[in-house]
């Protein structure tokens, strides 16, 4: 097997130190290739990436209207979020919706991942509970779906559970590709996670974002769940972070969430176009260099929104001192 090009290079002074091999694709509804380089066929878990996805079942399920959830537990709902207080605040309110509590939840608990918060709660002498999950949102969609199906919520994150059926059944009709259990896996927060191939994930979101080769319920709901993220970018991730900035700086154009292990998948929603990709290696700044400057080629930026994705694509490498050392920038592989 060929091995993926190298798309990301890592400097120390003017030396190359790192070199990150990966594979990306871009793609119309149709499968269309628009760009792409390395293996793109390979199966990949997408982690995270495809929360969107996930959060489909919310609204097959008829969760949404039973309990009157809006934007805000849509978007969180496809949140790896930060446990801000925001956050914390938010997926609160969400199970409440649904008349469950923290114990409902089945993702297990961390530290909050942004610094102040993670700080702020060491201050007040708290501990960290499943609420500052960054799956926490997701999580209490799922709840939500157990619940308006009827169904026991108690074992909602095993592969066998109505709720996971649901959910995967949605990924299926999206993406086009039968999810095989020869290819799945436990994700962080213990849900099943599924490999398919990158082009596959890049196509569902490029269906996702113009209904096109979907049933008209899921057609609506994609865009129900893109509308609610895009217009909700902070609660999607947090406070600096790649997906919550480039949301913002492009205003629902965009449709943008990285996954563990370097995945990144999204819509650049005017063109109509998914995309997916994979750094080899896992680093996850690299994958933000890969999907920073895939963005900055394709999606048509504004001085503003380029500039936003610049500090992803060039990211100075500094030391404990703060001196710069180097830098992470994209080869003529990713950029060509």
């Amino acid at each position: 097997m060929q091995a993926n090009p190298i798309l990301v290079e890592q400097t120390r002074g003017n030396v190359v130190e790192n070199r990150h091999r990966g594979a990306f694709v871009v793609v119309d509804a149709t499968g269309k290739v628009i760009a792409s380089a390395g293996d793109v066929a390979r199966p990949v878990f997408p982690r995270s990436a495809i929360k969107s996805m996930q959060a489909l079942a919310m609204v097959t399920s008829g969760a949404i209207e039973k309990f009157g959830l809006g934007d805000e537990e849509l978007a969180l709902a496809c949140a790896s979020h930060h446990g801000e207080d925001v956050h914390v605040t938010g997926v609160s309110h969400f199970l409440s919706h649904v008349g469950m509590g923290p114990d409902n939840l089945e993702c297990g608990a961390h530290q909050p991942t942004n610094a102040a918060a993670r700080e702020a709660l060491r201050k007040a002498g708290g501990v960290p509970t499943p609420l500052h999950n960054n799956c926490s949102g997701k999580h209490s969609g799922m709840l939500s779906v157990a619940r308006a199906l009827g169904v026991p919520t108690a074992g909602y994150v095993t592969r066998e559970h109505p709720v996971q059926v649901e959910v995967r059944k949605a990924i299926e009709t999206v993406v086009g590709e039968t999810l095989s259990v020869d290819r799945c896996g436990v994700d962080g927060c213990s849900i099943p996670t599924w490999a398919a191939p990158l082009s596959a994930w890049a196509r569902g979101f490029a269906r996702m974002a113009t209904g096109e080769g979907l049933p008209d319920e899921l057609a609506r709901a994609a865009t129900r769940v893109f509308d609610a993220a895009t217009s909700h970018p902070l609660l999607v991730a947090g406070t600096g972070h790649l997906d919550t900035l480039a949301m913002q700086a492009f205003g629902g154009r965009v449709m943008q969430k990285g996954g563990a292990e370097g995945v990144q998948c999204g819509a650049i929603r005017h063109q109509g176009w998914g995309y997916a990709l994979k750094c080899d290696d896992g680093n996850m700044a690299a994958s933000q260099v890969m999907v920073a400057t895939l963005l900055l080629e394709l999606a048509e930026p504004d001085a503003a929104q380029r500039a936003v994705l610049e500090r992803f694509a060039t990211p100075t490498i500094r030391n404990v001192r703060g001196l710069e050392v180097g830098v992470l920038r994209a080869t003529e592989e990713m950029r060509g």
